[in-house]
């Protein structure tokens, strides 16, 4: 014998999805004999010929529908099985069924409160708290009491602990407020499931963000182009509106806001849970209409589903469903189209060249933007990207990591060079079990003392670096071509070279970021000293 305490796995985790793509995530959480579906994206544990359900209950953290668009159909496969949601996200999760009656989607979701554990067992708890990301998007706090049979006192249970934390964002954006840090530090989960959608990037603070896309909009703007923002129907669009209301680029200008009535429909269902958004946003409603507005200037506008945009000579700002066919309005007008894509999105369509690939999202068509291809061509419409994002950057990851402290992490919701990326951390390999888990793999989470970490992944690479006759040749190895961002990096051909103190750092160039316009030069006025 070792001597070292035995490890007790009374905890696993079987992933049907863990959303590597834009296919959704849906995580099995086993404790004990009790099963946890952990949301319920695109695809979910189907059971051809069984009547057997997959879980004892459903958490849905958020509205979006790699989170929760297979929640009807698995209510209507398992009536009996209770989902569980924040009151916010089930007011926003018919947005995922738009063709759907509502007879044939009924309110199924248990609504839970912030902050106050909920019994779903005498031995299995669960708490909500919020996520940031989106109005409603919810952290779950699963406790599990644990009594051996041979046990003879109740006071000697082992209590188990997993926090799930869907998609979060440590920062407040114009709609929702960050996950409340400070609430949760110390928490010293036993497991945390975390997404790792953002690999280690780094991205500037969310203000520099707005700023920068502000300043984007502007520029197309003064230039005389029209702007066409395409957006998901949840998040993204009413954060946009939201910016260019109360941005001061834009307050008191005469210029109208177009929202096409995909995103409308989920700026009428956030005015409908205005008090559940942050109490600004409350403050702002008092004094003038959130969204709709003819009176105070930049005017919102709703546009109807066949209508033709208005006043061709003031340039246009349309906010606009990416699902939806939005050719018809880059090709209005005798103005230019700036069309603005968001980077996630942008990354789809370079690599697919416009059009529809099997690499490209599920259900996320764009052909639309392939019949604006004579227009792009001809100079009359143009392509940019921005940077908004809603999930924390590697940084903020660690920090949750760090002020969580837990002894197993899971991560999952990313690309999977992603998400090694983030497990390749030392910091984060020295001090916690780390799980990059793959569709149909259980994931074994045994609890004790001693601490068992594989191997880290292969991450590093050596090349040589030779002078020539016409400059400096660096030899690269072979395994590089094995990973699939090698072949976005093949797009350009380009890379960018820094000097970082002793070190040289290689970075390579896509073709969104040559897409991206440069940075503000910094405000270099000299200061007089105190």
């Amino acid at each position: 014998m070792s001597g070292l305490p035995e490890s007790v796995s009374e905890l696993s985790c079987l992933p049907y999805a863990v959303g590597h793509g834009h296919e959704g995530v849906c995580l099995n959480l086993q404790l004990g004999s009790h099963r946890i579906l952990l949301d319920c994206g695109d695809q979910w544990p189907q059971q051809a010929g069984t009547d057997a359900a997959p879980a004892d209950w459903v958490i849905c953290t958020h509205a979006h529908p790699d989170h929760g668009a297979g929640l009807l159909e698995f209510h209507h496969a398992w009536p009996q099985i209770p989902i569980f949601t924040s009151v916010a996200t089930a007011e926003l999760l018919p947005l995922n069924w738009p063709g759907v009656p509502d007879t044939a989607r009924p309110d199924f979701c248990q609504r839970l409160p912030w902050r106050q554990a909920f019994s779903l067992a005498p031995d299995l708890t669960v708490t909500f708290w919020p996520a940031g990301h989106l109005p409603g998007a919810a952290c779950a706090l699963i406790t599990y009491t644990h009594r051996d049979g041979a046990q003879t006192s109740a006071a000697d249970p082992r209590t188990y602990t997993v926090f799930y934390t869907g998609d979060f964002f440590l920062s407040n954006a114009r709609l929702v407020e960050g996950l409340p840090l400070d609430e949760l530090r110390g928490l010293k989960p036993d497991v945390l499931i975390l997404e790792g959608s953002q690999g280690t990037a780094r991205h500037p603070h969310r203000r520099q963000q707005e700023n920068r896309l502000a300043d984007q909009i502007n520029q197309a703007i003064a230039a005389g182009d029209n702007v066409l923002l395409p957006v998901p129907i949840l998040g993204l669009g009413q954060e946009l509106v939201m910016l260019l209301r109360s941005h001061h680029h834009f307050t008191g200008r005469d210029l109208t806001v177009w929202v096409d009535a995909w995103v409308a429909q989920g700026c009428d269902a956030y005015l409908e849970l205005l008090p559940h958004l942050p109490t600004n946003v409350q403050n702002f409603a008092r004094h003038q209409p959130l969204f709709w507005d003819e009176r105070i200037l930049p005017r919102v506008r709703r546009l109807a589903p066949d209508q033709a945009l208005s006043d061709p000579d003031t340039p246009a700002i349309v906010i606009g469903y990416q699902e939806a066919d939005l050719s018809r309005y880059g090709a209005w007008g005798n103005r230019p189209w700036r069309i603005l894509l968001p980077e996630a999105l942008a990354t789809w369509v370079m690599a697919a060249g416009f059009d529809v690939s099997p690499d490209q999202p599920p259900n996320l068509t764009l052909d639309w933007l392939q019949a604006l291809s004579p227009h792009l061509e001809a100079g009359q419409a143009s392509l940019d990207t921005y940077l908004l994002t809603t999930h924390c950057d590697g940084p903020g990851t660690t920090q949750l990591i760090h002020n969580l402290r837990p002894q197993h992490v899971l991560l999952v919701h990313g690309s999977p060079n992603y998400l090694m990326d983030l497990a390749s951390l030392e910091d984060l390999q020295s001090r916690y079990q780390l799980h990059v888990p793959s569709p149909g793999q259980r994931v074994d989470l045994p609890i004790g003392d001693r601490f068992l970490q594989p191997a880290a992944p292969e991450t590093l690479f050596e090349g040589e670096v030779v002078e020539a006759e016409d400059g400096i040749q660096l030899t690269l190895p072979e395994a590089l071509k094995n990973d699939p961002r090698w072949e976005r990096l093949l797009d350009t051909g380009l890379v960018q070279l820094r000097w970082q103190g002793d070190d040289l750092v290689l970075r390579g160039l896509s073709q969104q970021s040559l897409l991206r316009p440069p940075a503000a030069p910094p405000d270099r006025r000299d200061r007089k000293s105190g």
